[in-house]
């Protein structure tokens, strides 16, 4: 019989499921009993997609109307091939209309910034207060206060190595409006052999424990590197899964529920209000808050990390709160490291339509306005761009990674617009005595390094591995990079026993860390 724990600390559930969802899930360790697996958000049903599409498009609506904007230009589709309609660029002769991005160290009254203390006091408040009103979201004084409870305890292990895994729920008070119920999910994981408190990394997905089968998505191929969870298990830190659709929907129509609609008391946002990249960020906060209680747990050397929109959610984390010590930010494209000035793939105009303007703040539809009453605007109009979202992140280790198209990291990303964003971010890196990515090259003619060609002597770091739309065929070169900047020594592996690689294929890697031969799972009662 389950005996458990519960653990109060305090410190934003929607249930509305997320369409498509193109992150990467951390892989588990797999039990002796089975666990059912979580409905698959990949495969919603035609009515409830047309019915969530239906909620999407009123909210957006309504959005425009606010802001007086009555035609947004259409986003490009992506399967469109070049000279179809709506067809994406992908000549780089075309990809940069606008080549001159915002100063990075020019304050808006024109003064350069030569000093840290400028940075601080000045230059960065100023680009931080531009993302919030433009781009991202502010985050309401009124958020409520989260409680967390540990409903579970279990020991059982991860890639053949002993852990203690905790289920943890984030119960964000709404006495204010019950009719909205926020319980936030995570699962906490740590080595059970550690001779101190621990590094963790905290990664947006599902919030899975140990052996619970995940969703994925059809015809998603498995990388050839062992699964993140593994990895990090072995170096010796801890990770946490966190569930972002029980902060927030990943859907317009899910906006008037979750976090923001308990903040809203079920009333649609106003313009400058937070979108879902902000609220998972939020979350990730609030999940902090319960790991700095852990005395396992080094909270001072917590990372946060998330592929493609969280990767996204993980660079909007990192740039807004400075709790966090590092970030792996992976294949994040447009609103994450991709540039918004860059015509290549993805567009501002895909971020302001009904199918992913959730994410942003309502003013953000500003920028795909093609009639309206302040006229039209365009990328090249928003006071911000991704290099500048980098650069809140200096001087805390920073880790841009991407995969190759050739295995499902589409073109559509921008791997090279992302690589000058990294580039043009550097200035202020060297400003605070970090180190960035070490390119001489002005960023407009910065060209990306070879694949598996990691650029990781700094703070900054870059690496485009050859694997595809995920970032575990990274997590070795992570590990390495951040044991080095953290300070941290992983534990020594015995003589008679195999280390982890970093290719799942490689020969003499122990079979007992494959996800079908982990040990058994146990319910224990833990001392409070």
């Amino acid at each position: 019989m389950h005996q458990l724990r519960r653990i109060c600390a305090v410190s934003g559930l929607s249930l509305l499921p997320a369409t498509l969802l193109w992150a990467q899930a951390p892989s588990p360790a797999t039990p002796t009993t089975a666990s059912a697996a979580p409905a698959n958000p990949f495969q919603l049903s035609p009515e409830e997609r047309a019915r969530l599409d239906q909620l999407a498009r009123e909210d957006h609506a309504d959005m425009m109307r606010q802001l007086g904007i009555t035609r947004i230009r259409p986003g490009f589709n992506g399967r469109a091939a070049a000279g179809e309609p709506n067809a994406p660029n992908y000549d780089p002769a075309q990809a940069n209309p606008y080549p001159d991005w915002p100063d990075l160290l020019t304050l808006k009254v024109g003064h350069k910034v030569t000093t840290a203390e400028m940075w601080w006091q000045k230059r960065r408040p100023e680009i931080a207060l531009d993302f919030e009103r433009e781009v991202y979201g502010r985050v309401p004084a009124a958020v409520p206060k989260v409680a967390w409870t540990v409903a579970e305890t279990v020991d059982t292990t991860v890639g053949g190595q002993p852990v203690v895994a905790r289920r943890v729920i984030g119960h964000a008070f709404n006495s204010a409006h019950p009719a909205i119920a926020v319980d936030i999910k995570m699962a906490v994981v740590l080595p059970v052999n550690a001779k101190g408190p621990v590094p963790v990394l905290m990664m947006f997905g599902w919030g899975n424990m140990p052996g619970e089968a995940l969703p994925r998505f059809p015809g998603a191929p498995e990388p050839a590197a062992p699964p993140s969870t593994e990895q990090l298990i072995a170096a010796g830190w801890g990770y946490v899964s966190l569930s972002t659709a029980s902060i927030q929907a990943d859907n317009g129509a899910g906006l008037t529920a979750g976090i923001i609609g308990l903040t809203n008391k079920g009333e649609r946002r106003t313009p400058e209000q937070w979108g879902s990249l902000r609220a998972w960020a939020w979350g990730a906060a609030r999940a902090l808050d319960y790991l700095e209680t852990l005395p396992a747990v080094d909270a001072k050397r917590v990372g946060i990390e998330g592929v493609s929109r969280y990767g996204k959610a993980a660079l909007v984390t990192m740039a807004f709160e400075p709790r966090f010590a590092l970030v792996l930010v992976g294949s994040s494209g447009e609103g994450g490291a991709k540039p918004h000035r860059r015509n290549f793939g993805e567009a501002v105009e895909n971020l302001t339509g009904s199918g992913q303007y959730h994410w942003m703040a309502g003013n953000f539809l500003k920028y795909g306005a093609a009639e309206a009453s302040f006229g039209s605007k365009n990328a090249n109009d928003i006071p911000v761009d991704a290099h500048e979202l980098i650069a809140l992140c200096a001087p805390r280790p920073t880790f841009i990674s991407y995969g190759v198209p050739e295995k499902g990291d589409a073109n559509w990303l921008d791997q090279q617009g992302s690589y000058m964003a990294t580039v043009a971010a550097g200035p202020v890196f060297r400003l605070l005595g970090a180190r960035d990515i070490g390119v001489v090259e002005d960023y407009r003619v910065a060209k990306m390094p070879p694949v598996n060609a990691g650029l990781l002597d700094g703070e900054l770091a870059w690496r485009q591995h050859d694997g595809g739309h995920e970032d575990r065929s990274n997590m070795s070169f992570f590990v390495a990079w951040a044991n080095r900047l953290l300070h941290h020594t992983p534990p020594l592996v015995p003589a008679d026993q195999p280390r982890m690689r970093a290719d799942r294929n490689a020969s003499g890697r122990d079979s007992s860390s494959s996800p079908s031969s982990c040990g058994s799972r146990r319910s224990r009662t833990r001392s409070s």
